[in-house]
């Protein structure tokens, strides 16, 4: 079989850059792809923090001017991923946050950073480099979505585009008057292009000339390709429907080890679970609560957004704090949210601990010491942080819903009964059903044998890639084989997308009308690049979610 070789267009990559479950995903994904014969290379913006972890560097092309200025496109190795790094600082020299100035606003040129991204991997696939030439890009999210597309408009023959959808609230909408600044020709502003609403889309623009849409749970594509769930683009998705494939996500089970976790106090696995009280313990202290091993600590990690569901636990902590539990919080994002808990805190003294910002070390120690973990999501594409808890013995009390409902199995009296439960799931996502499922996941942690035993299901699910990166392996092998998509089935893709009116994306998912009008020139030539898109999929966020 023809060994695959992969390049993957990604805005973030752990453990160098991430804000959520995007960076852990393509960080991880290369390394159990190897075990299946495939070799990926990742391609990220050039942040501090990569070029500083970037070793044996070599400038493998310049371009004369990317989105306003040169740039080099460097080869190199960190953190044992195989990487092309865009070596621009113009767009990506900056401290922090790569979406997000200090303030918490966007970058007023992530349209132009983010095109030129997409741009700089169409370009790989189309040959740029003598030595490198993949059979499959896969572009995540809609930072690298336009990948597709600049092959289309370009007329250049590139390897076929698998885009995976890792949140699809996040759509990189920008204004129309974009479109020359990132290369694209005025024929390209169209239904049948990257138009959509007036403006500039970028995930549109992906489902459409994209070989091949995956997302990151079955129940999630289900979800997506309907008016609710599609948030304005659901018509396009289901005119995709024979591309629209959800393959699990996994987690990093190297990373996430209990029993060789650094990050916390008391190691420990299946066979010695006795050994979680010890962080728990720890976790309490952490967060000055009642040191107290028979309280039933939940914790949260998490974006503090509507999406998330936390105004729902908000109204359901005086519950919680009825049934004599805890509540560790670990996350950052809306300020109403964030200021709500610090007030919870200072409420339920004892009972109620927050840490606002995202810390990777203290969200192992979450994992490993609370005895549940909540996910209240309205929507959730997959979620990593019930697949984290059920790694590190805690129980996932989450919303049925997209990625949370194809990995929990609810401990009902039949799950019970059969032995099968490793989860609390509750529907819909409402203050009272949240509610019934805390004194639910209670009543559960009361009954000694029946808190072991699910712990131990939970622990026995397989959280690790092994699966999914077969099912990937074969996918790309698949697409490969496949001849490129003709013009005509775009624009009947594009026709067949037709919704009513535009479903704004949850919370989060903003729009880009206020940006600037001034950052960078055309893009023209083949040396130049694009301009940016907006936000992610996870800006302020993860924490493990």
């Amino acid at each position: 079989m023809k060994t695959q070789r992969v390049l993957s267009v990604a805005a973030e990559v752990f453990p160098l850059i991430k804000t959520g479950g995007l960076g852990d995903v393509v960080g991880a994904l290369p390394l159990a792809l190897e075990r299946e014969g495939v070799s990926v290379q990742t391609l990220v913006p050039g942040y501090p923090a990569v070029m500083a972890r970037l070793e044996k560097a070599q400038r493998v092309h310049r371009f004369a001017n990317l989105m306003g200025g040169p740039a080099y496109l460097l080869r190199g190795r960190a953190a044992g991923l195989d990487l092309f790094v865009i070596d621009a600082p113009h767009l990506y020299d900056r401290p922090g946050n790569p979406y997000l100035q200090a303030s918490g606003a966007e970058w007023p040129d992530n349209a132009l950073r983010f095109a030129a991204l997409a741009f700089v991997g169409a370009e790989i696939g189309a040959g740029l480099l003598r030595s490198y030439h993949p059979t499959v890009i896969q572009a995540h999210d809609w930072h690298a979505a336009l990948v597709p597309a600049y092959l289309h408009y370009g007329r250049k023959k590139g390897p076929p585009v698998v885009l995976s959808i890792h949140n699809l609230a996040f759509q990189g909408r920008f204004p129309a008057r974009f479109l020359g600044k990132i290369g694209l020709p005025q024929k390209a502003f169209a239904i049948d292009g990257v138009e959509y609403y007036g403006d500039i889309g970028f995930l549109k623009a992906g489902i459409l000339f994209a070989d091949q849409v995956t997302t990151v749970s079955p129940a999630y594509a289900a979800e997506i390709a309907t008016e609710e769930g599609g948030m304005g683009l659901g018509g396009l998705l289901r005119s995709r429907g024979a591309d629209l494939k959800g393959i699990l996500n996994g987690i990093d089970i190297d990373v996430w080890d209990p029993s060789a976790d650094p990050a916390i106090p008391a190691p420990f696995d299946i066979e010695s679970l006795e050994r979680r009280a010890l962080n728990k313990l720890a976790l309490q202290t952490r967060f000055g609560l009642r040191r107290d091993p028979n309280t039933p600590l939940f914790g949260i990690v998490s974006r503090l957004t509507e999406q998330k569901g936390v105004d729902l636990l908000l109204d359901a902590l005086p519950e919680l704090i009825a049934q004599d539990a805890q509540l560790v919080v670990v996350g950052s994002g809306d300020a109403r949210f964030e200021q709500a808990f610090r007030q919870a805190a200072a409420t339920y003294t004892g009972q109620v601990g927050r840490f606002v910002g995202y810390d990777e070390e203290l969200t192992h120690l979450v994992q490993a010491g609370a005895d549940a973990i909540l996910a209240p999501s309205r929507f959730e594409p997959c979620g990593l942080t019930q697949l984290c808890a059920m790694r590190y013995g805690a129980i996932p009390v989450v919303a049925r819903t997209g990625g949370l409902s194809d990995t929990i199995i609810d401990a009902n009296p039949a799950a019970i009964a059969q032995g099968a439960g490793t989860g609390v799931q509750f529907s819909p996502a409402t203050r009272d059903m949240l509610e019934d499922a805390i004194r639910r996941t209670c009543q559960l942690y009361r009954d000694p044998a029946a808190w072991r035993q699910l712990q131990r299901n939970a622990m026995a699910f397989d959280s690790s890639w092994r699966v999914s990166a077969a099912e990937y392996a074969r996918l790309f092998a698949r697409v490969a084989a496949v001849p490129a998509r003709s013009f005509a089935s775009i624009t009947q893709s594009a026709a067949n997308d037709q919704p009513a009116a535009p479903r704004r994306p949850v919370s989060s998912a903003r729009t880009f009308a206020g940006y600037a009008d001034d950052h960078g020139g055309p893009a023209g030539q083949a040396e130049r690049s694009v301009d940016e898109p907006r936000r992610p999929h996870s800006a302020a966020r993860h924490s493990a979610v």
